[in-house]
């Protein structure tokens, strides 16, 4: 997970979260708020896990909610194991850093927000086409979320067969 920045038409910040599965390319969420505590994060966190389960490891770089307490307490709490990328080094969480360069090529430098509302709305337009329209080479010519999917059924079936 990493964070990208704009701006709405108004000069207020926008701080999106990105969350992205390194194993299957998909965008998990792009969270987008003017401001966003090391709380707030683990909120988002929540949520995807209530839906997802809990990860084994997330990797980030080393910006103060990733180092803060309250994601650390997270962390303990749930068994996920935040593995910090060695600072100035985003080769080492190489994924999220072009996805992160995709975003802003074709999202956020193509719009011109006038609310966070408009922002959330148009981000997750993009961050859906991503996932279900686009195929990715990486994947087999299979988008994100068709390869999530089949992800998933060999995991069900492993588990029925153990």
């Amino acid at each position: 997970m990493d964070f990208v920045f704009d701006r709405v038409a108004t000069g207020r910040a926008l701080k999106c979260l990105t969350i992205v599965d390194d194993a299957t390319h998909e965008v998990v969420d792009v969270a987008i708020d003017h401001s966003m505590s090391g709380r707030q994060l683990t909120r988002v966190l929540d949520r995807i896990c209530a839906e997802r389960g809990y990860p084994g490891v997330i990797r980030a770089d080393n910006g103060p909610e990733f180092t803060g307490k309250a994601l650390m307490e997270w962390a303990d709490q749930h068994g996920v194991t935040i593995r910090h990328i060695e600072p100035g080094k985003p080769n080492q969480n190489a994924y999220i850093e072009s996805f992160n360069g995709r975003l802003r090529d074709e999202c956020l430098n193509e719009n011109w927000f006038v609310s966070l509302e408009q922002a959330q709305r148009t981000i997750e337009a993009w961050r859906c086409e991503y996932n279900e329209e686009r195929p990715k080479k990486a994947l087999g010519g299979m988008t994100p979320a068709e390869y999530a999917r089949q992800m998933t059924k060999r995991a069900d079936i492993l588990t029925v067969r153990l």
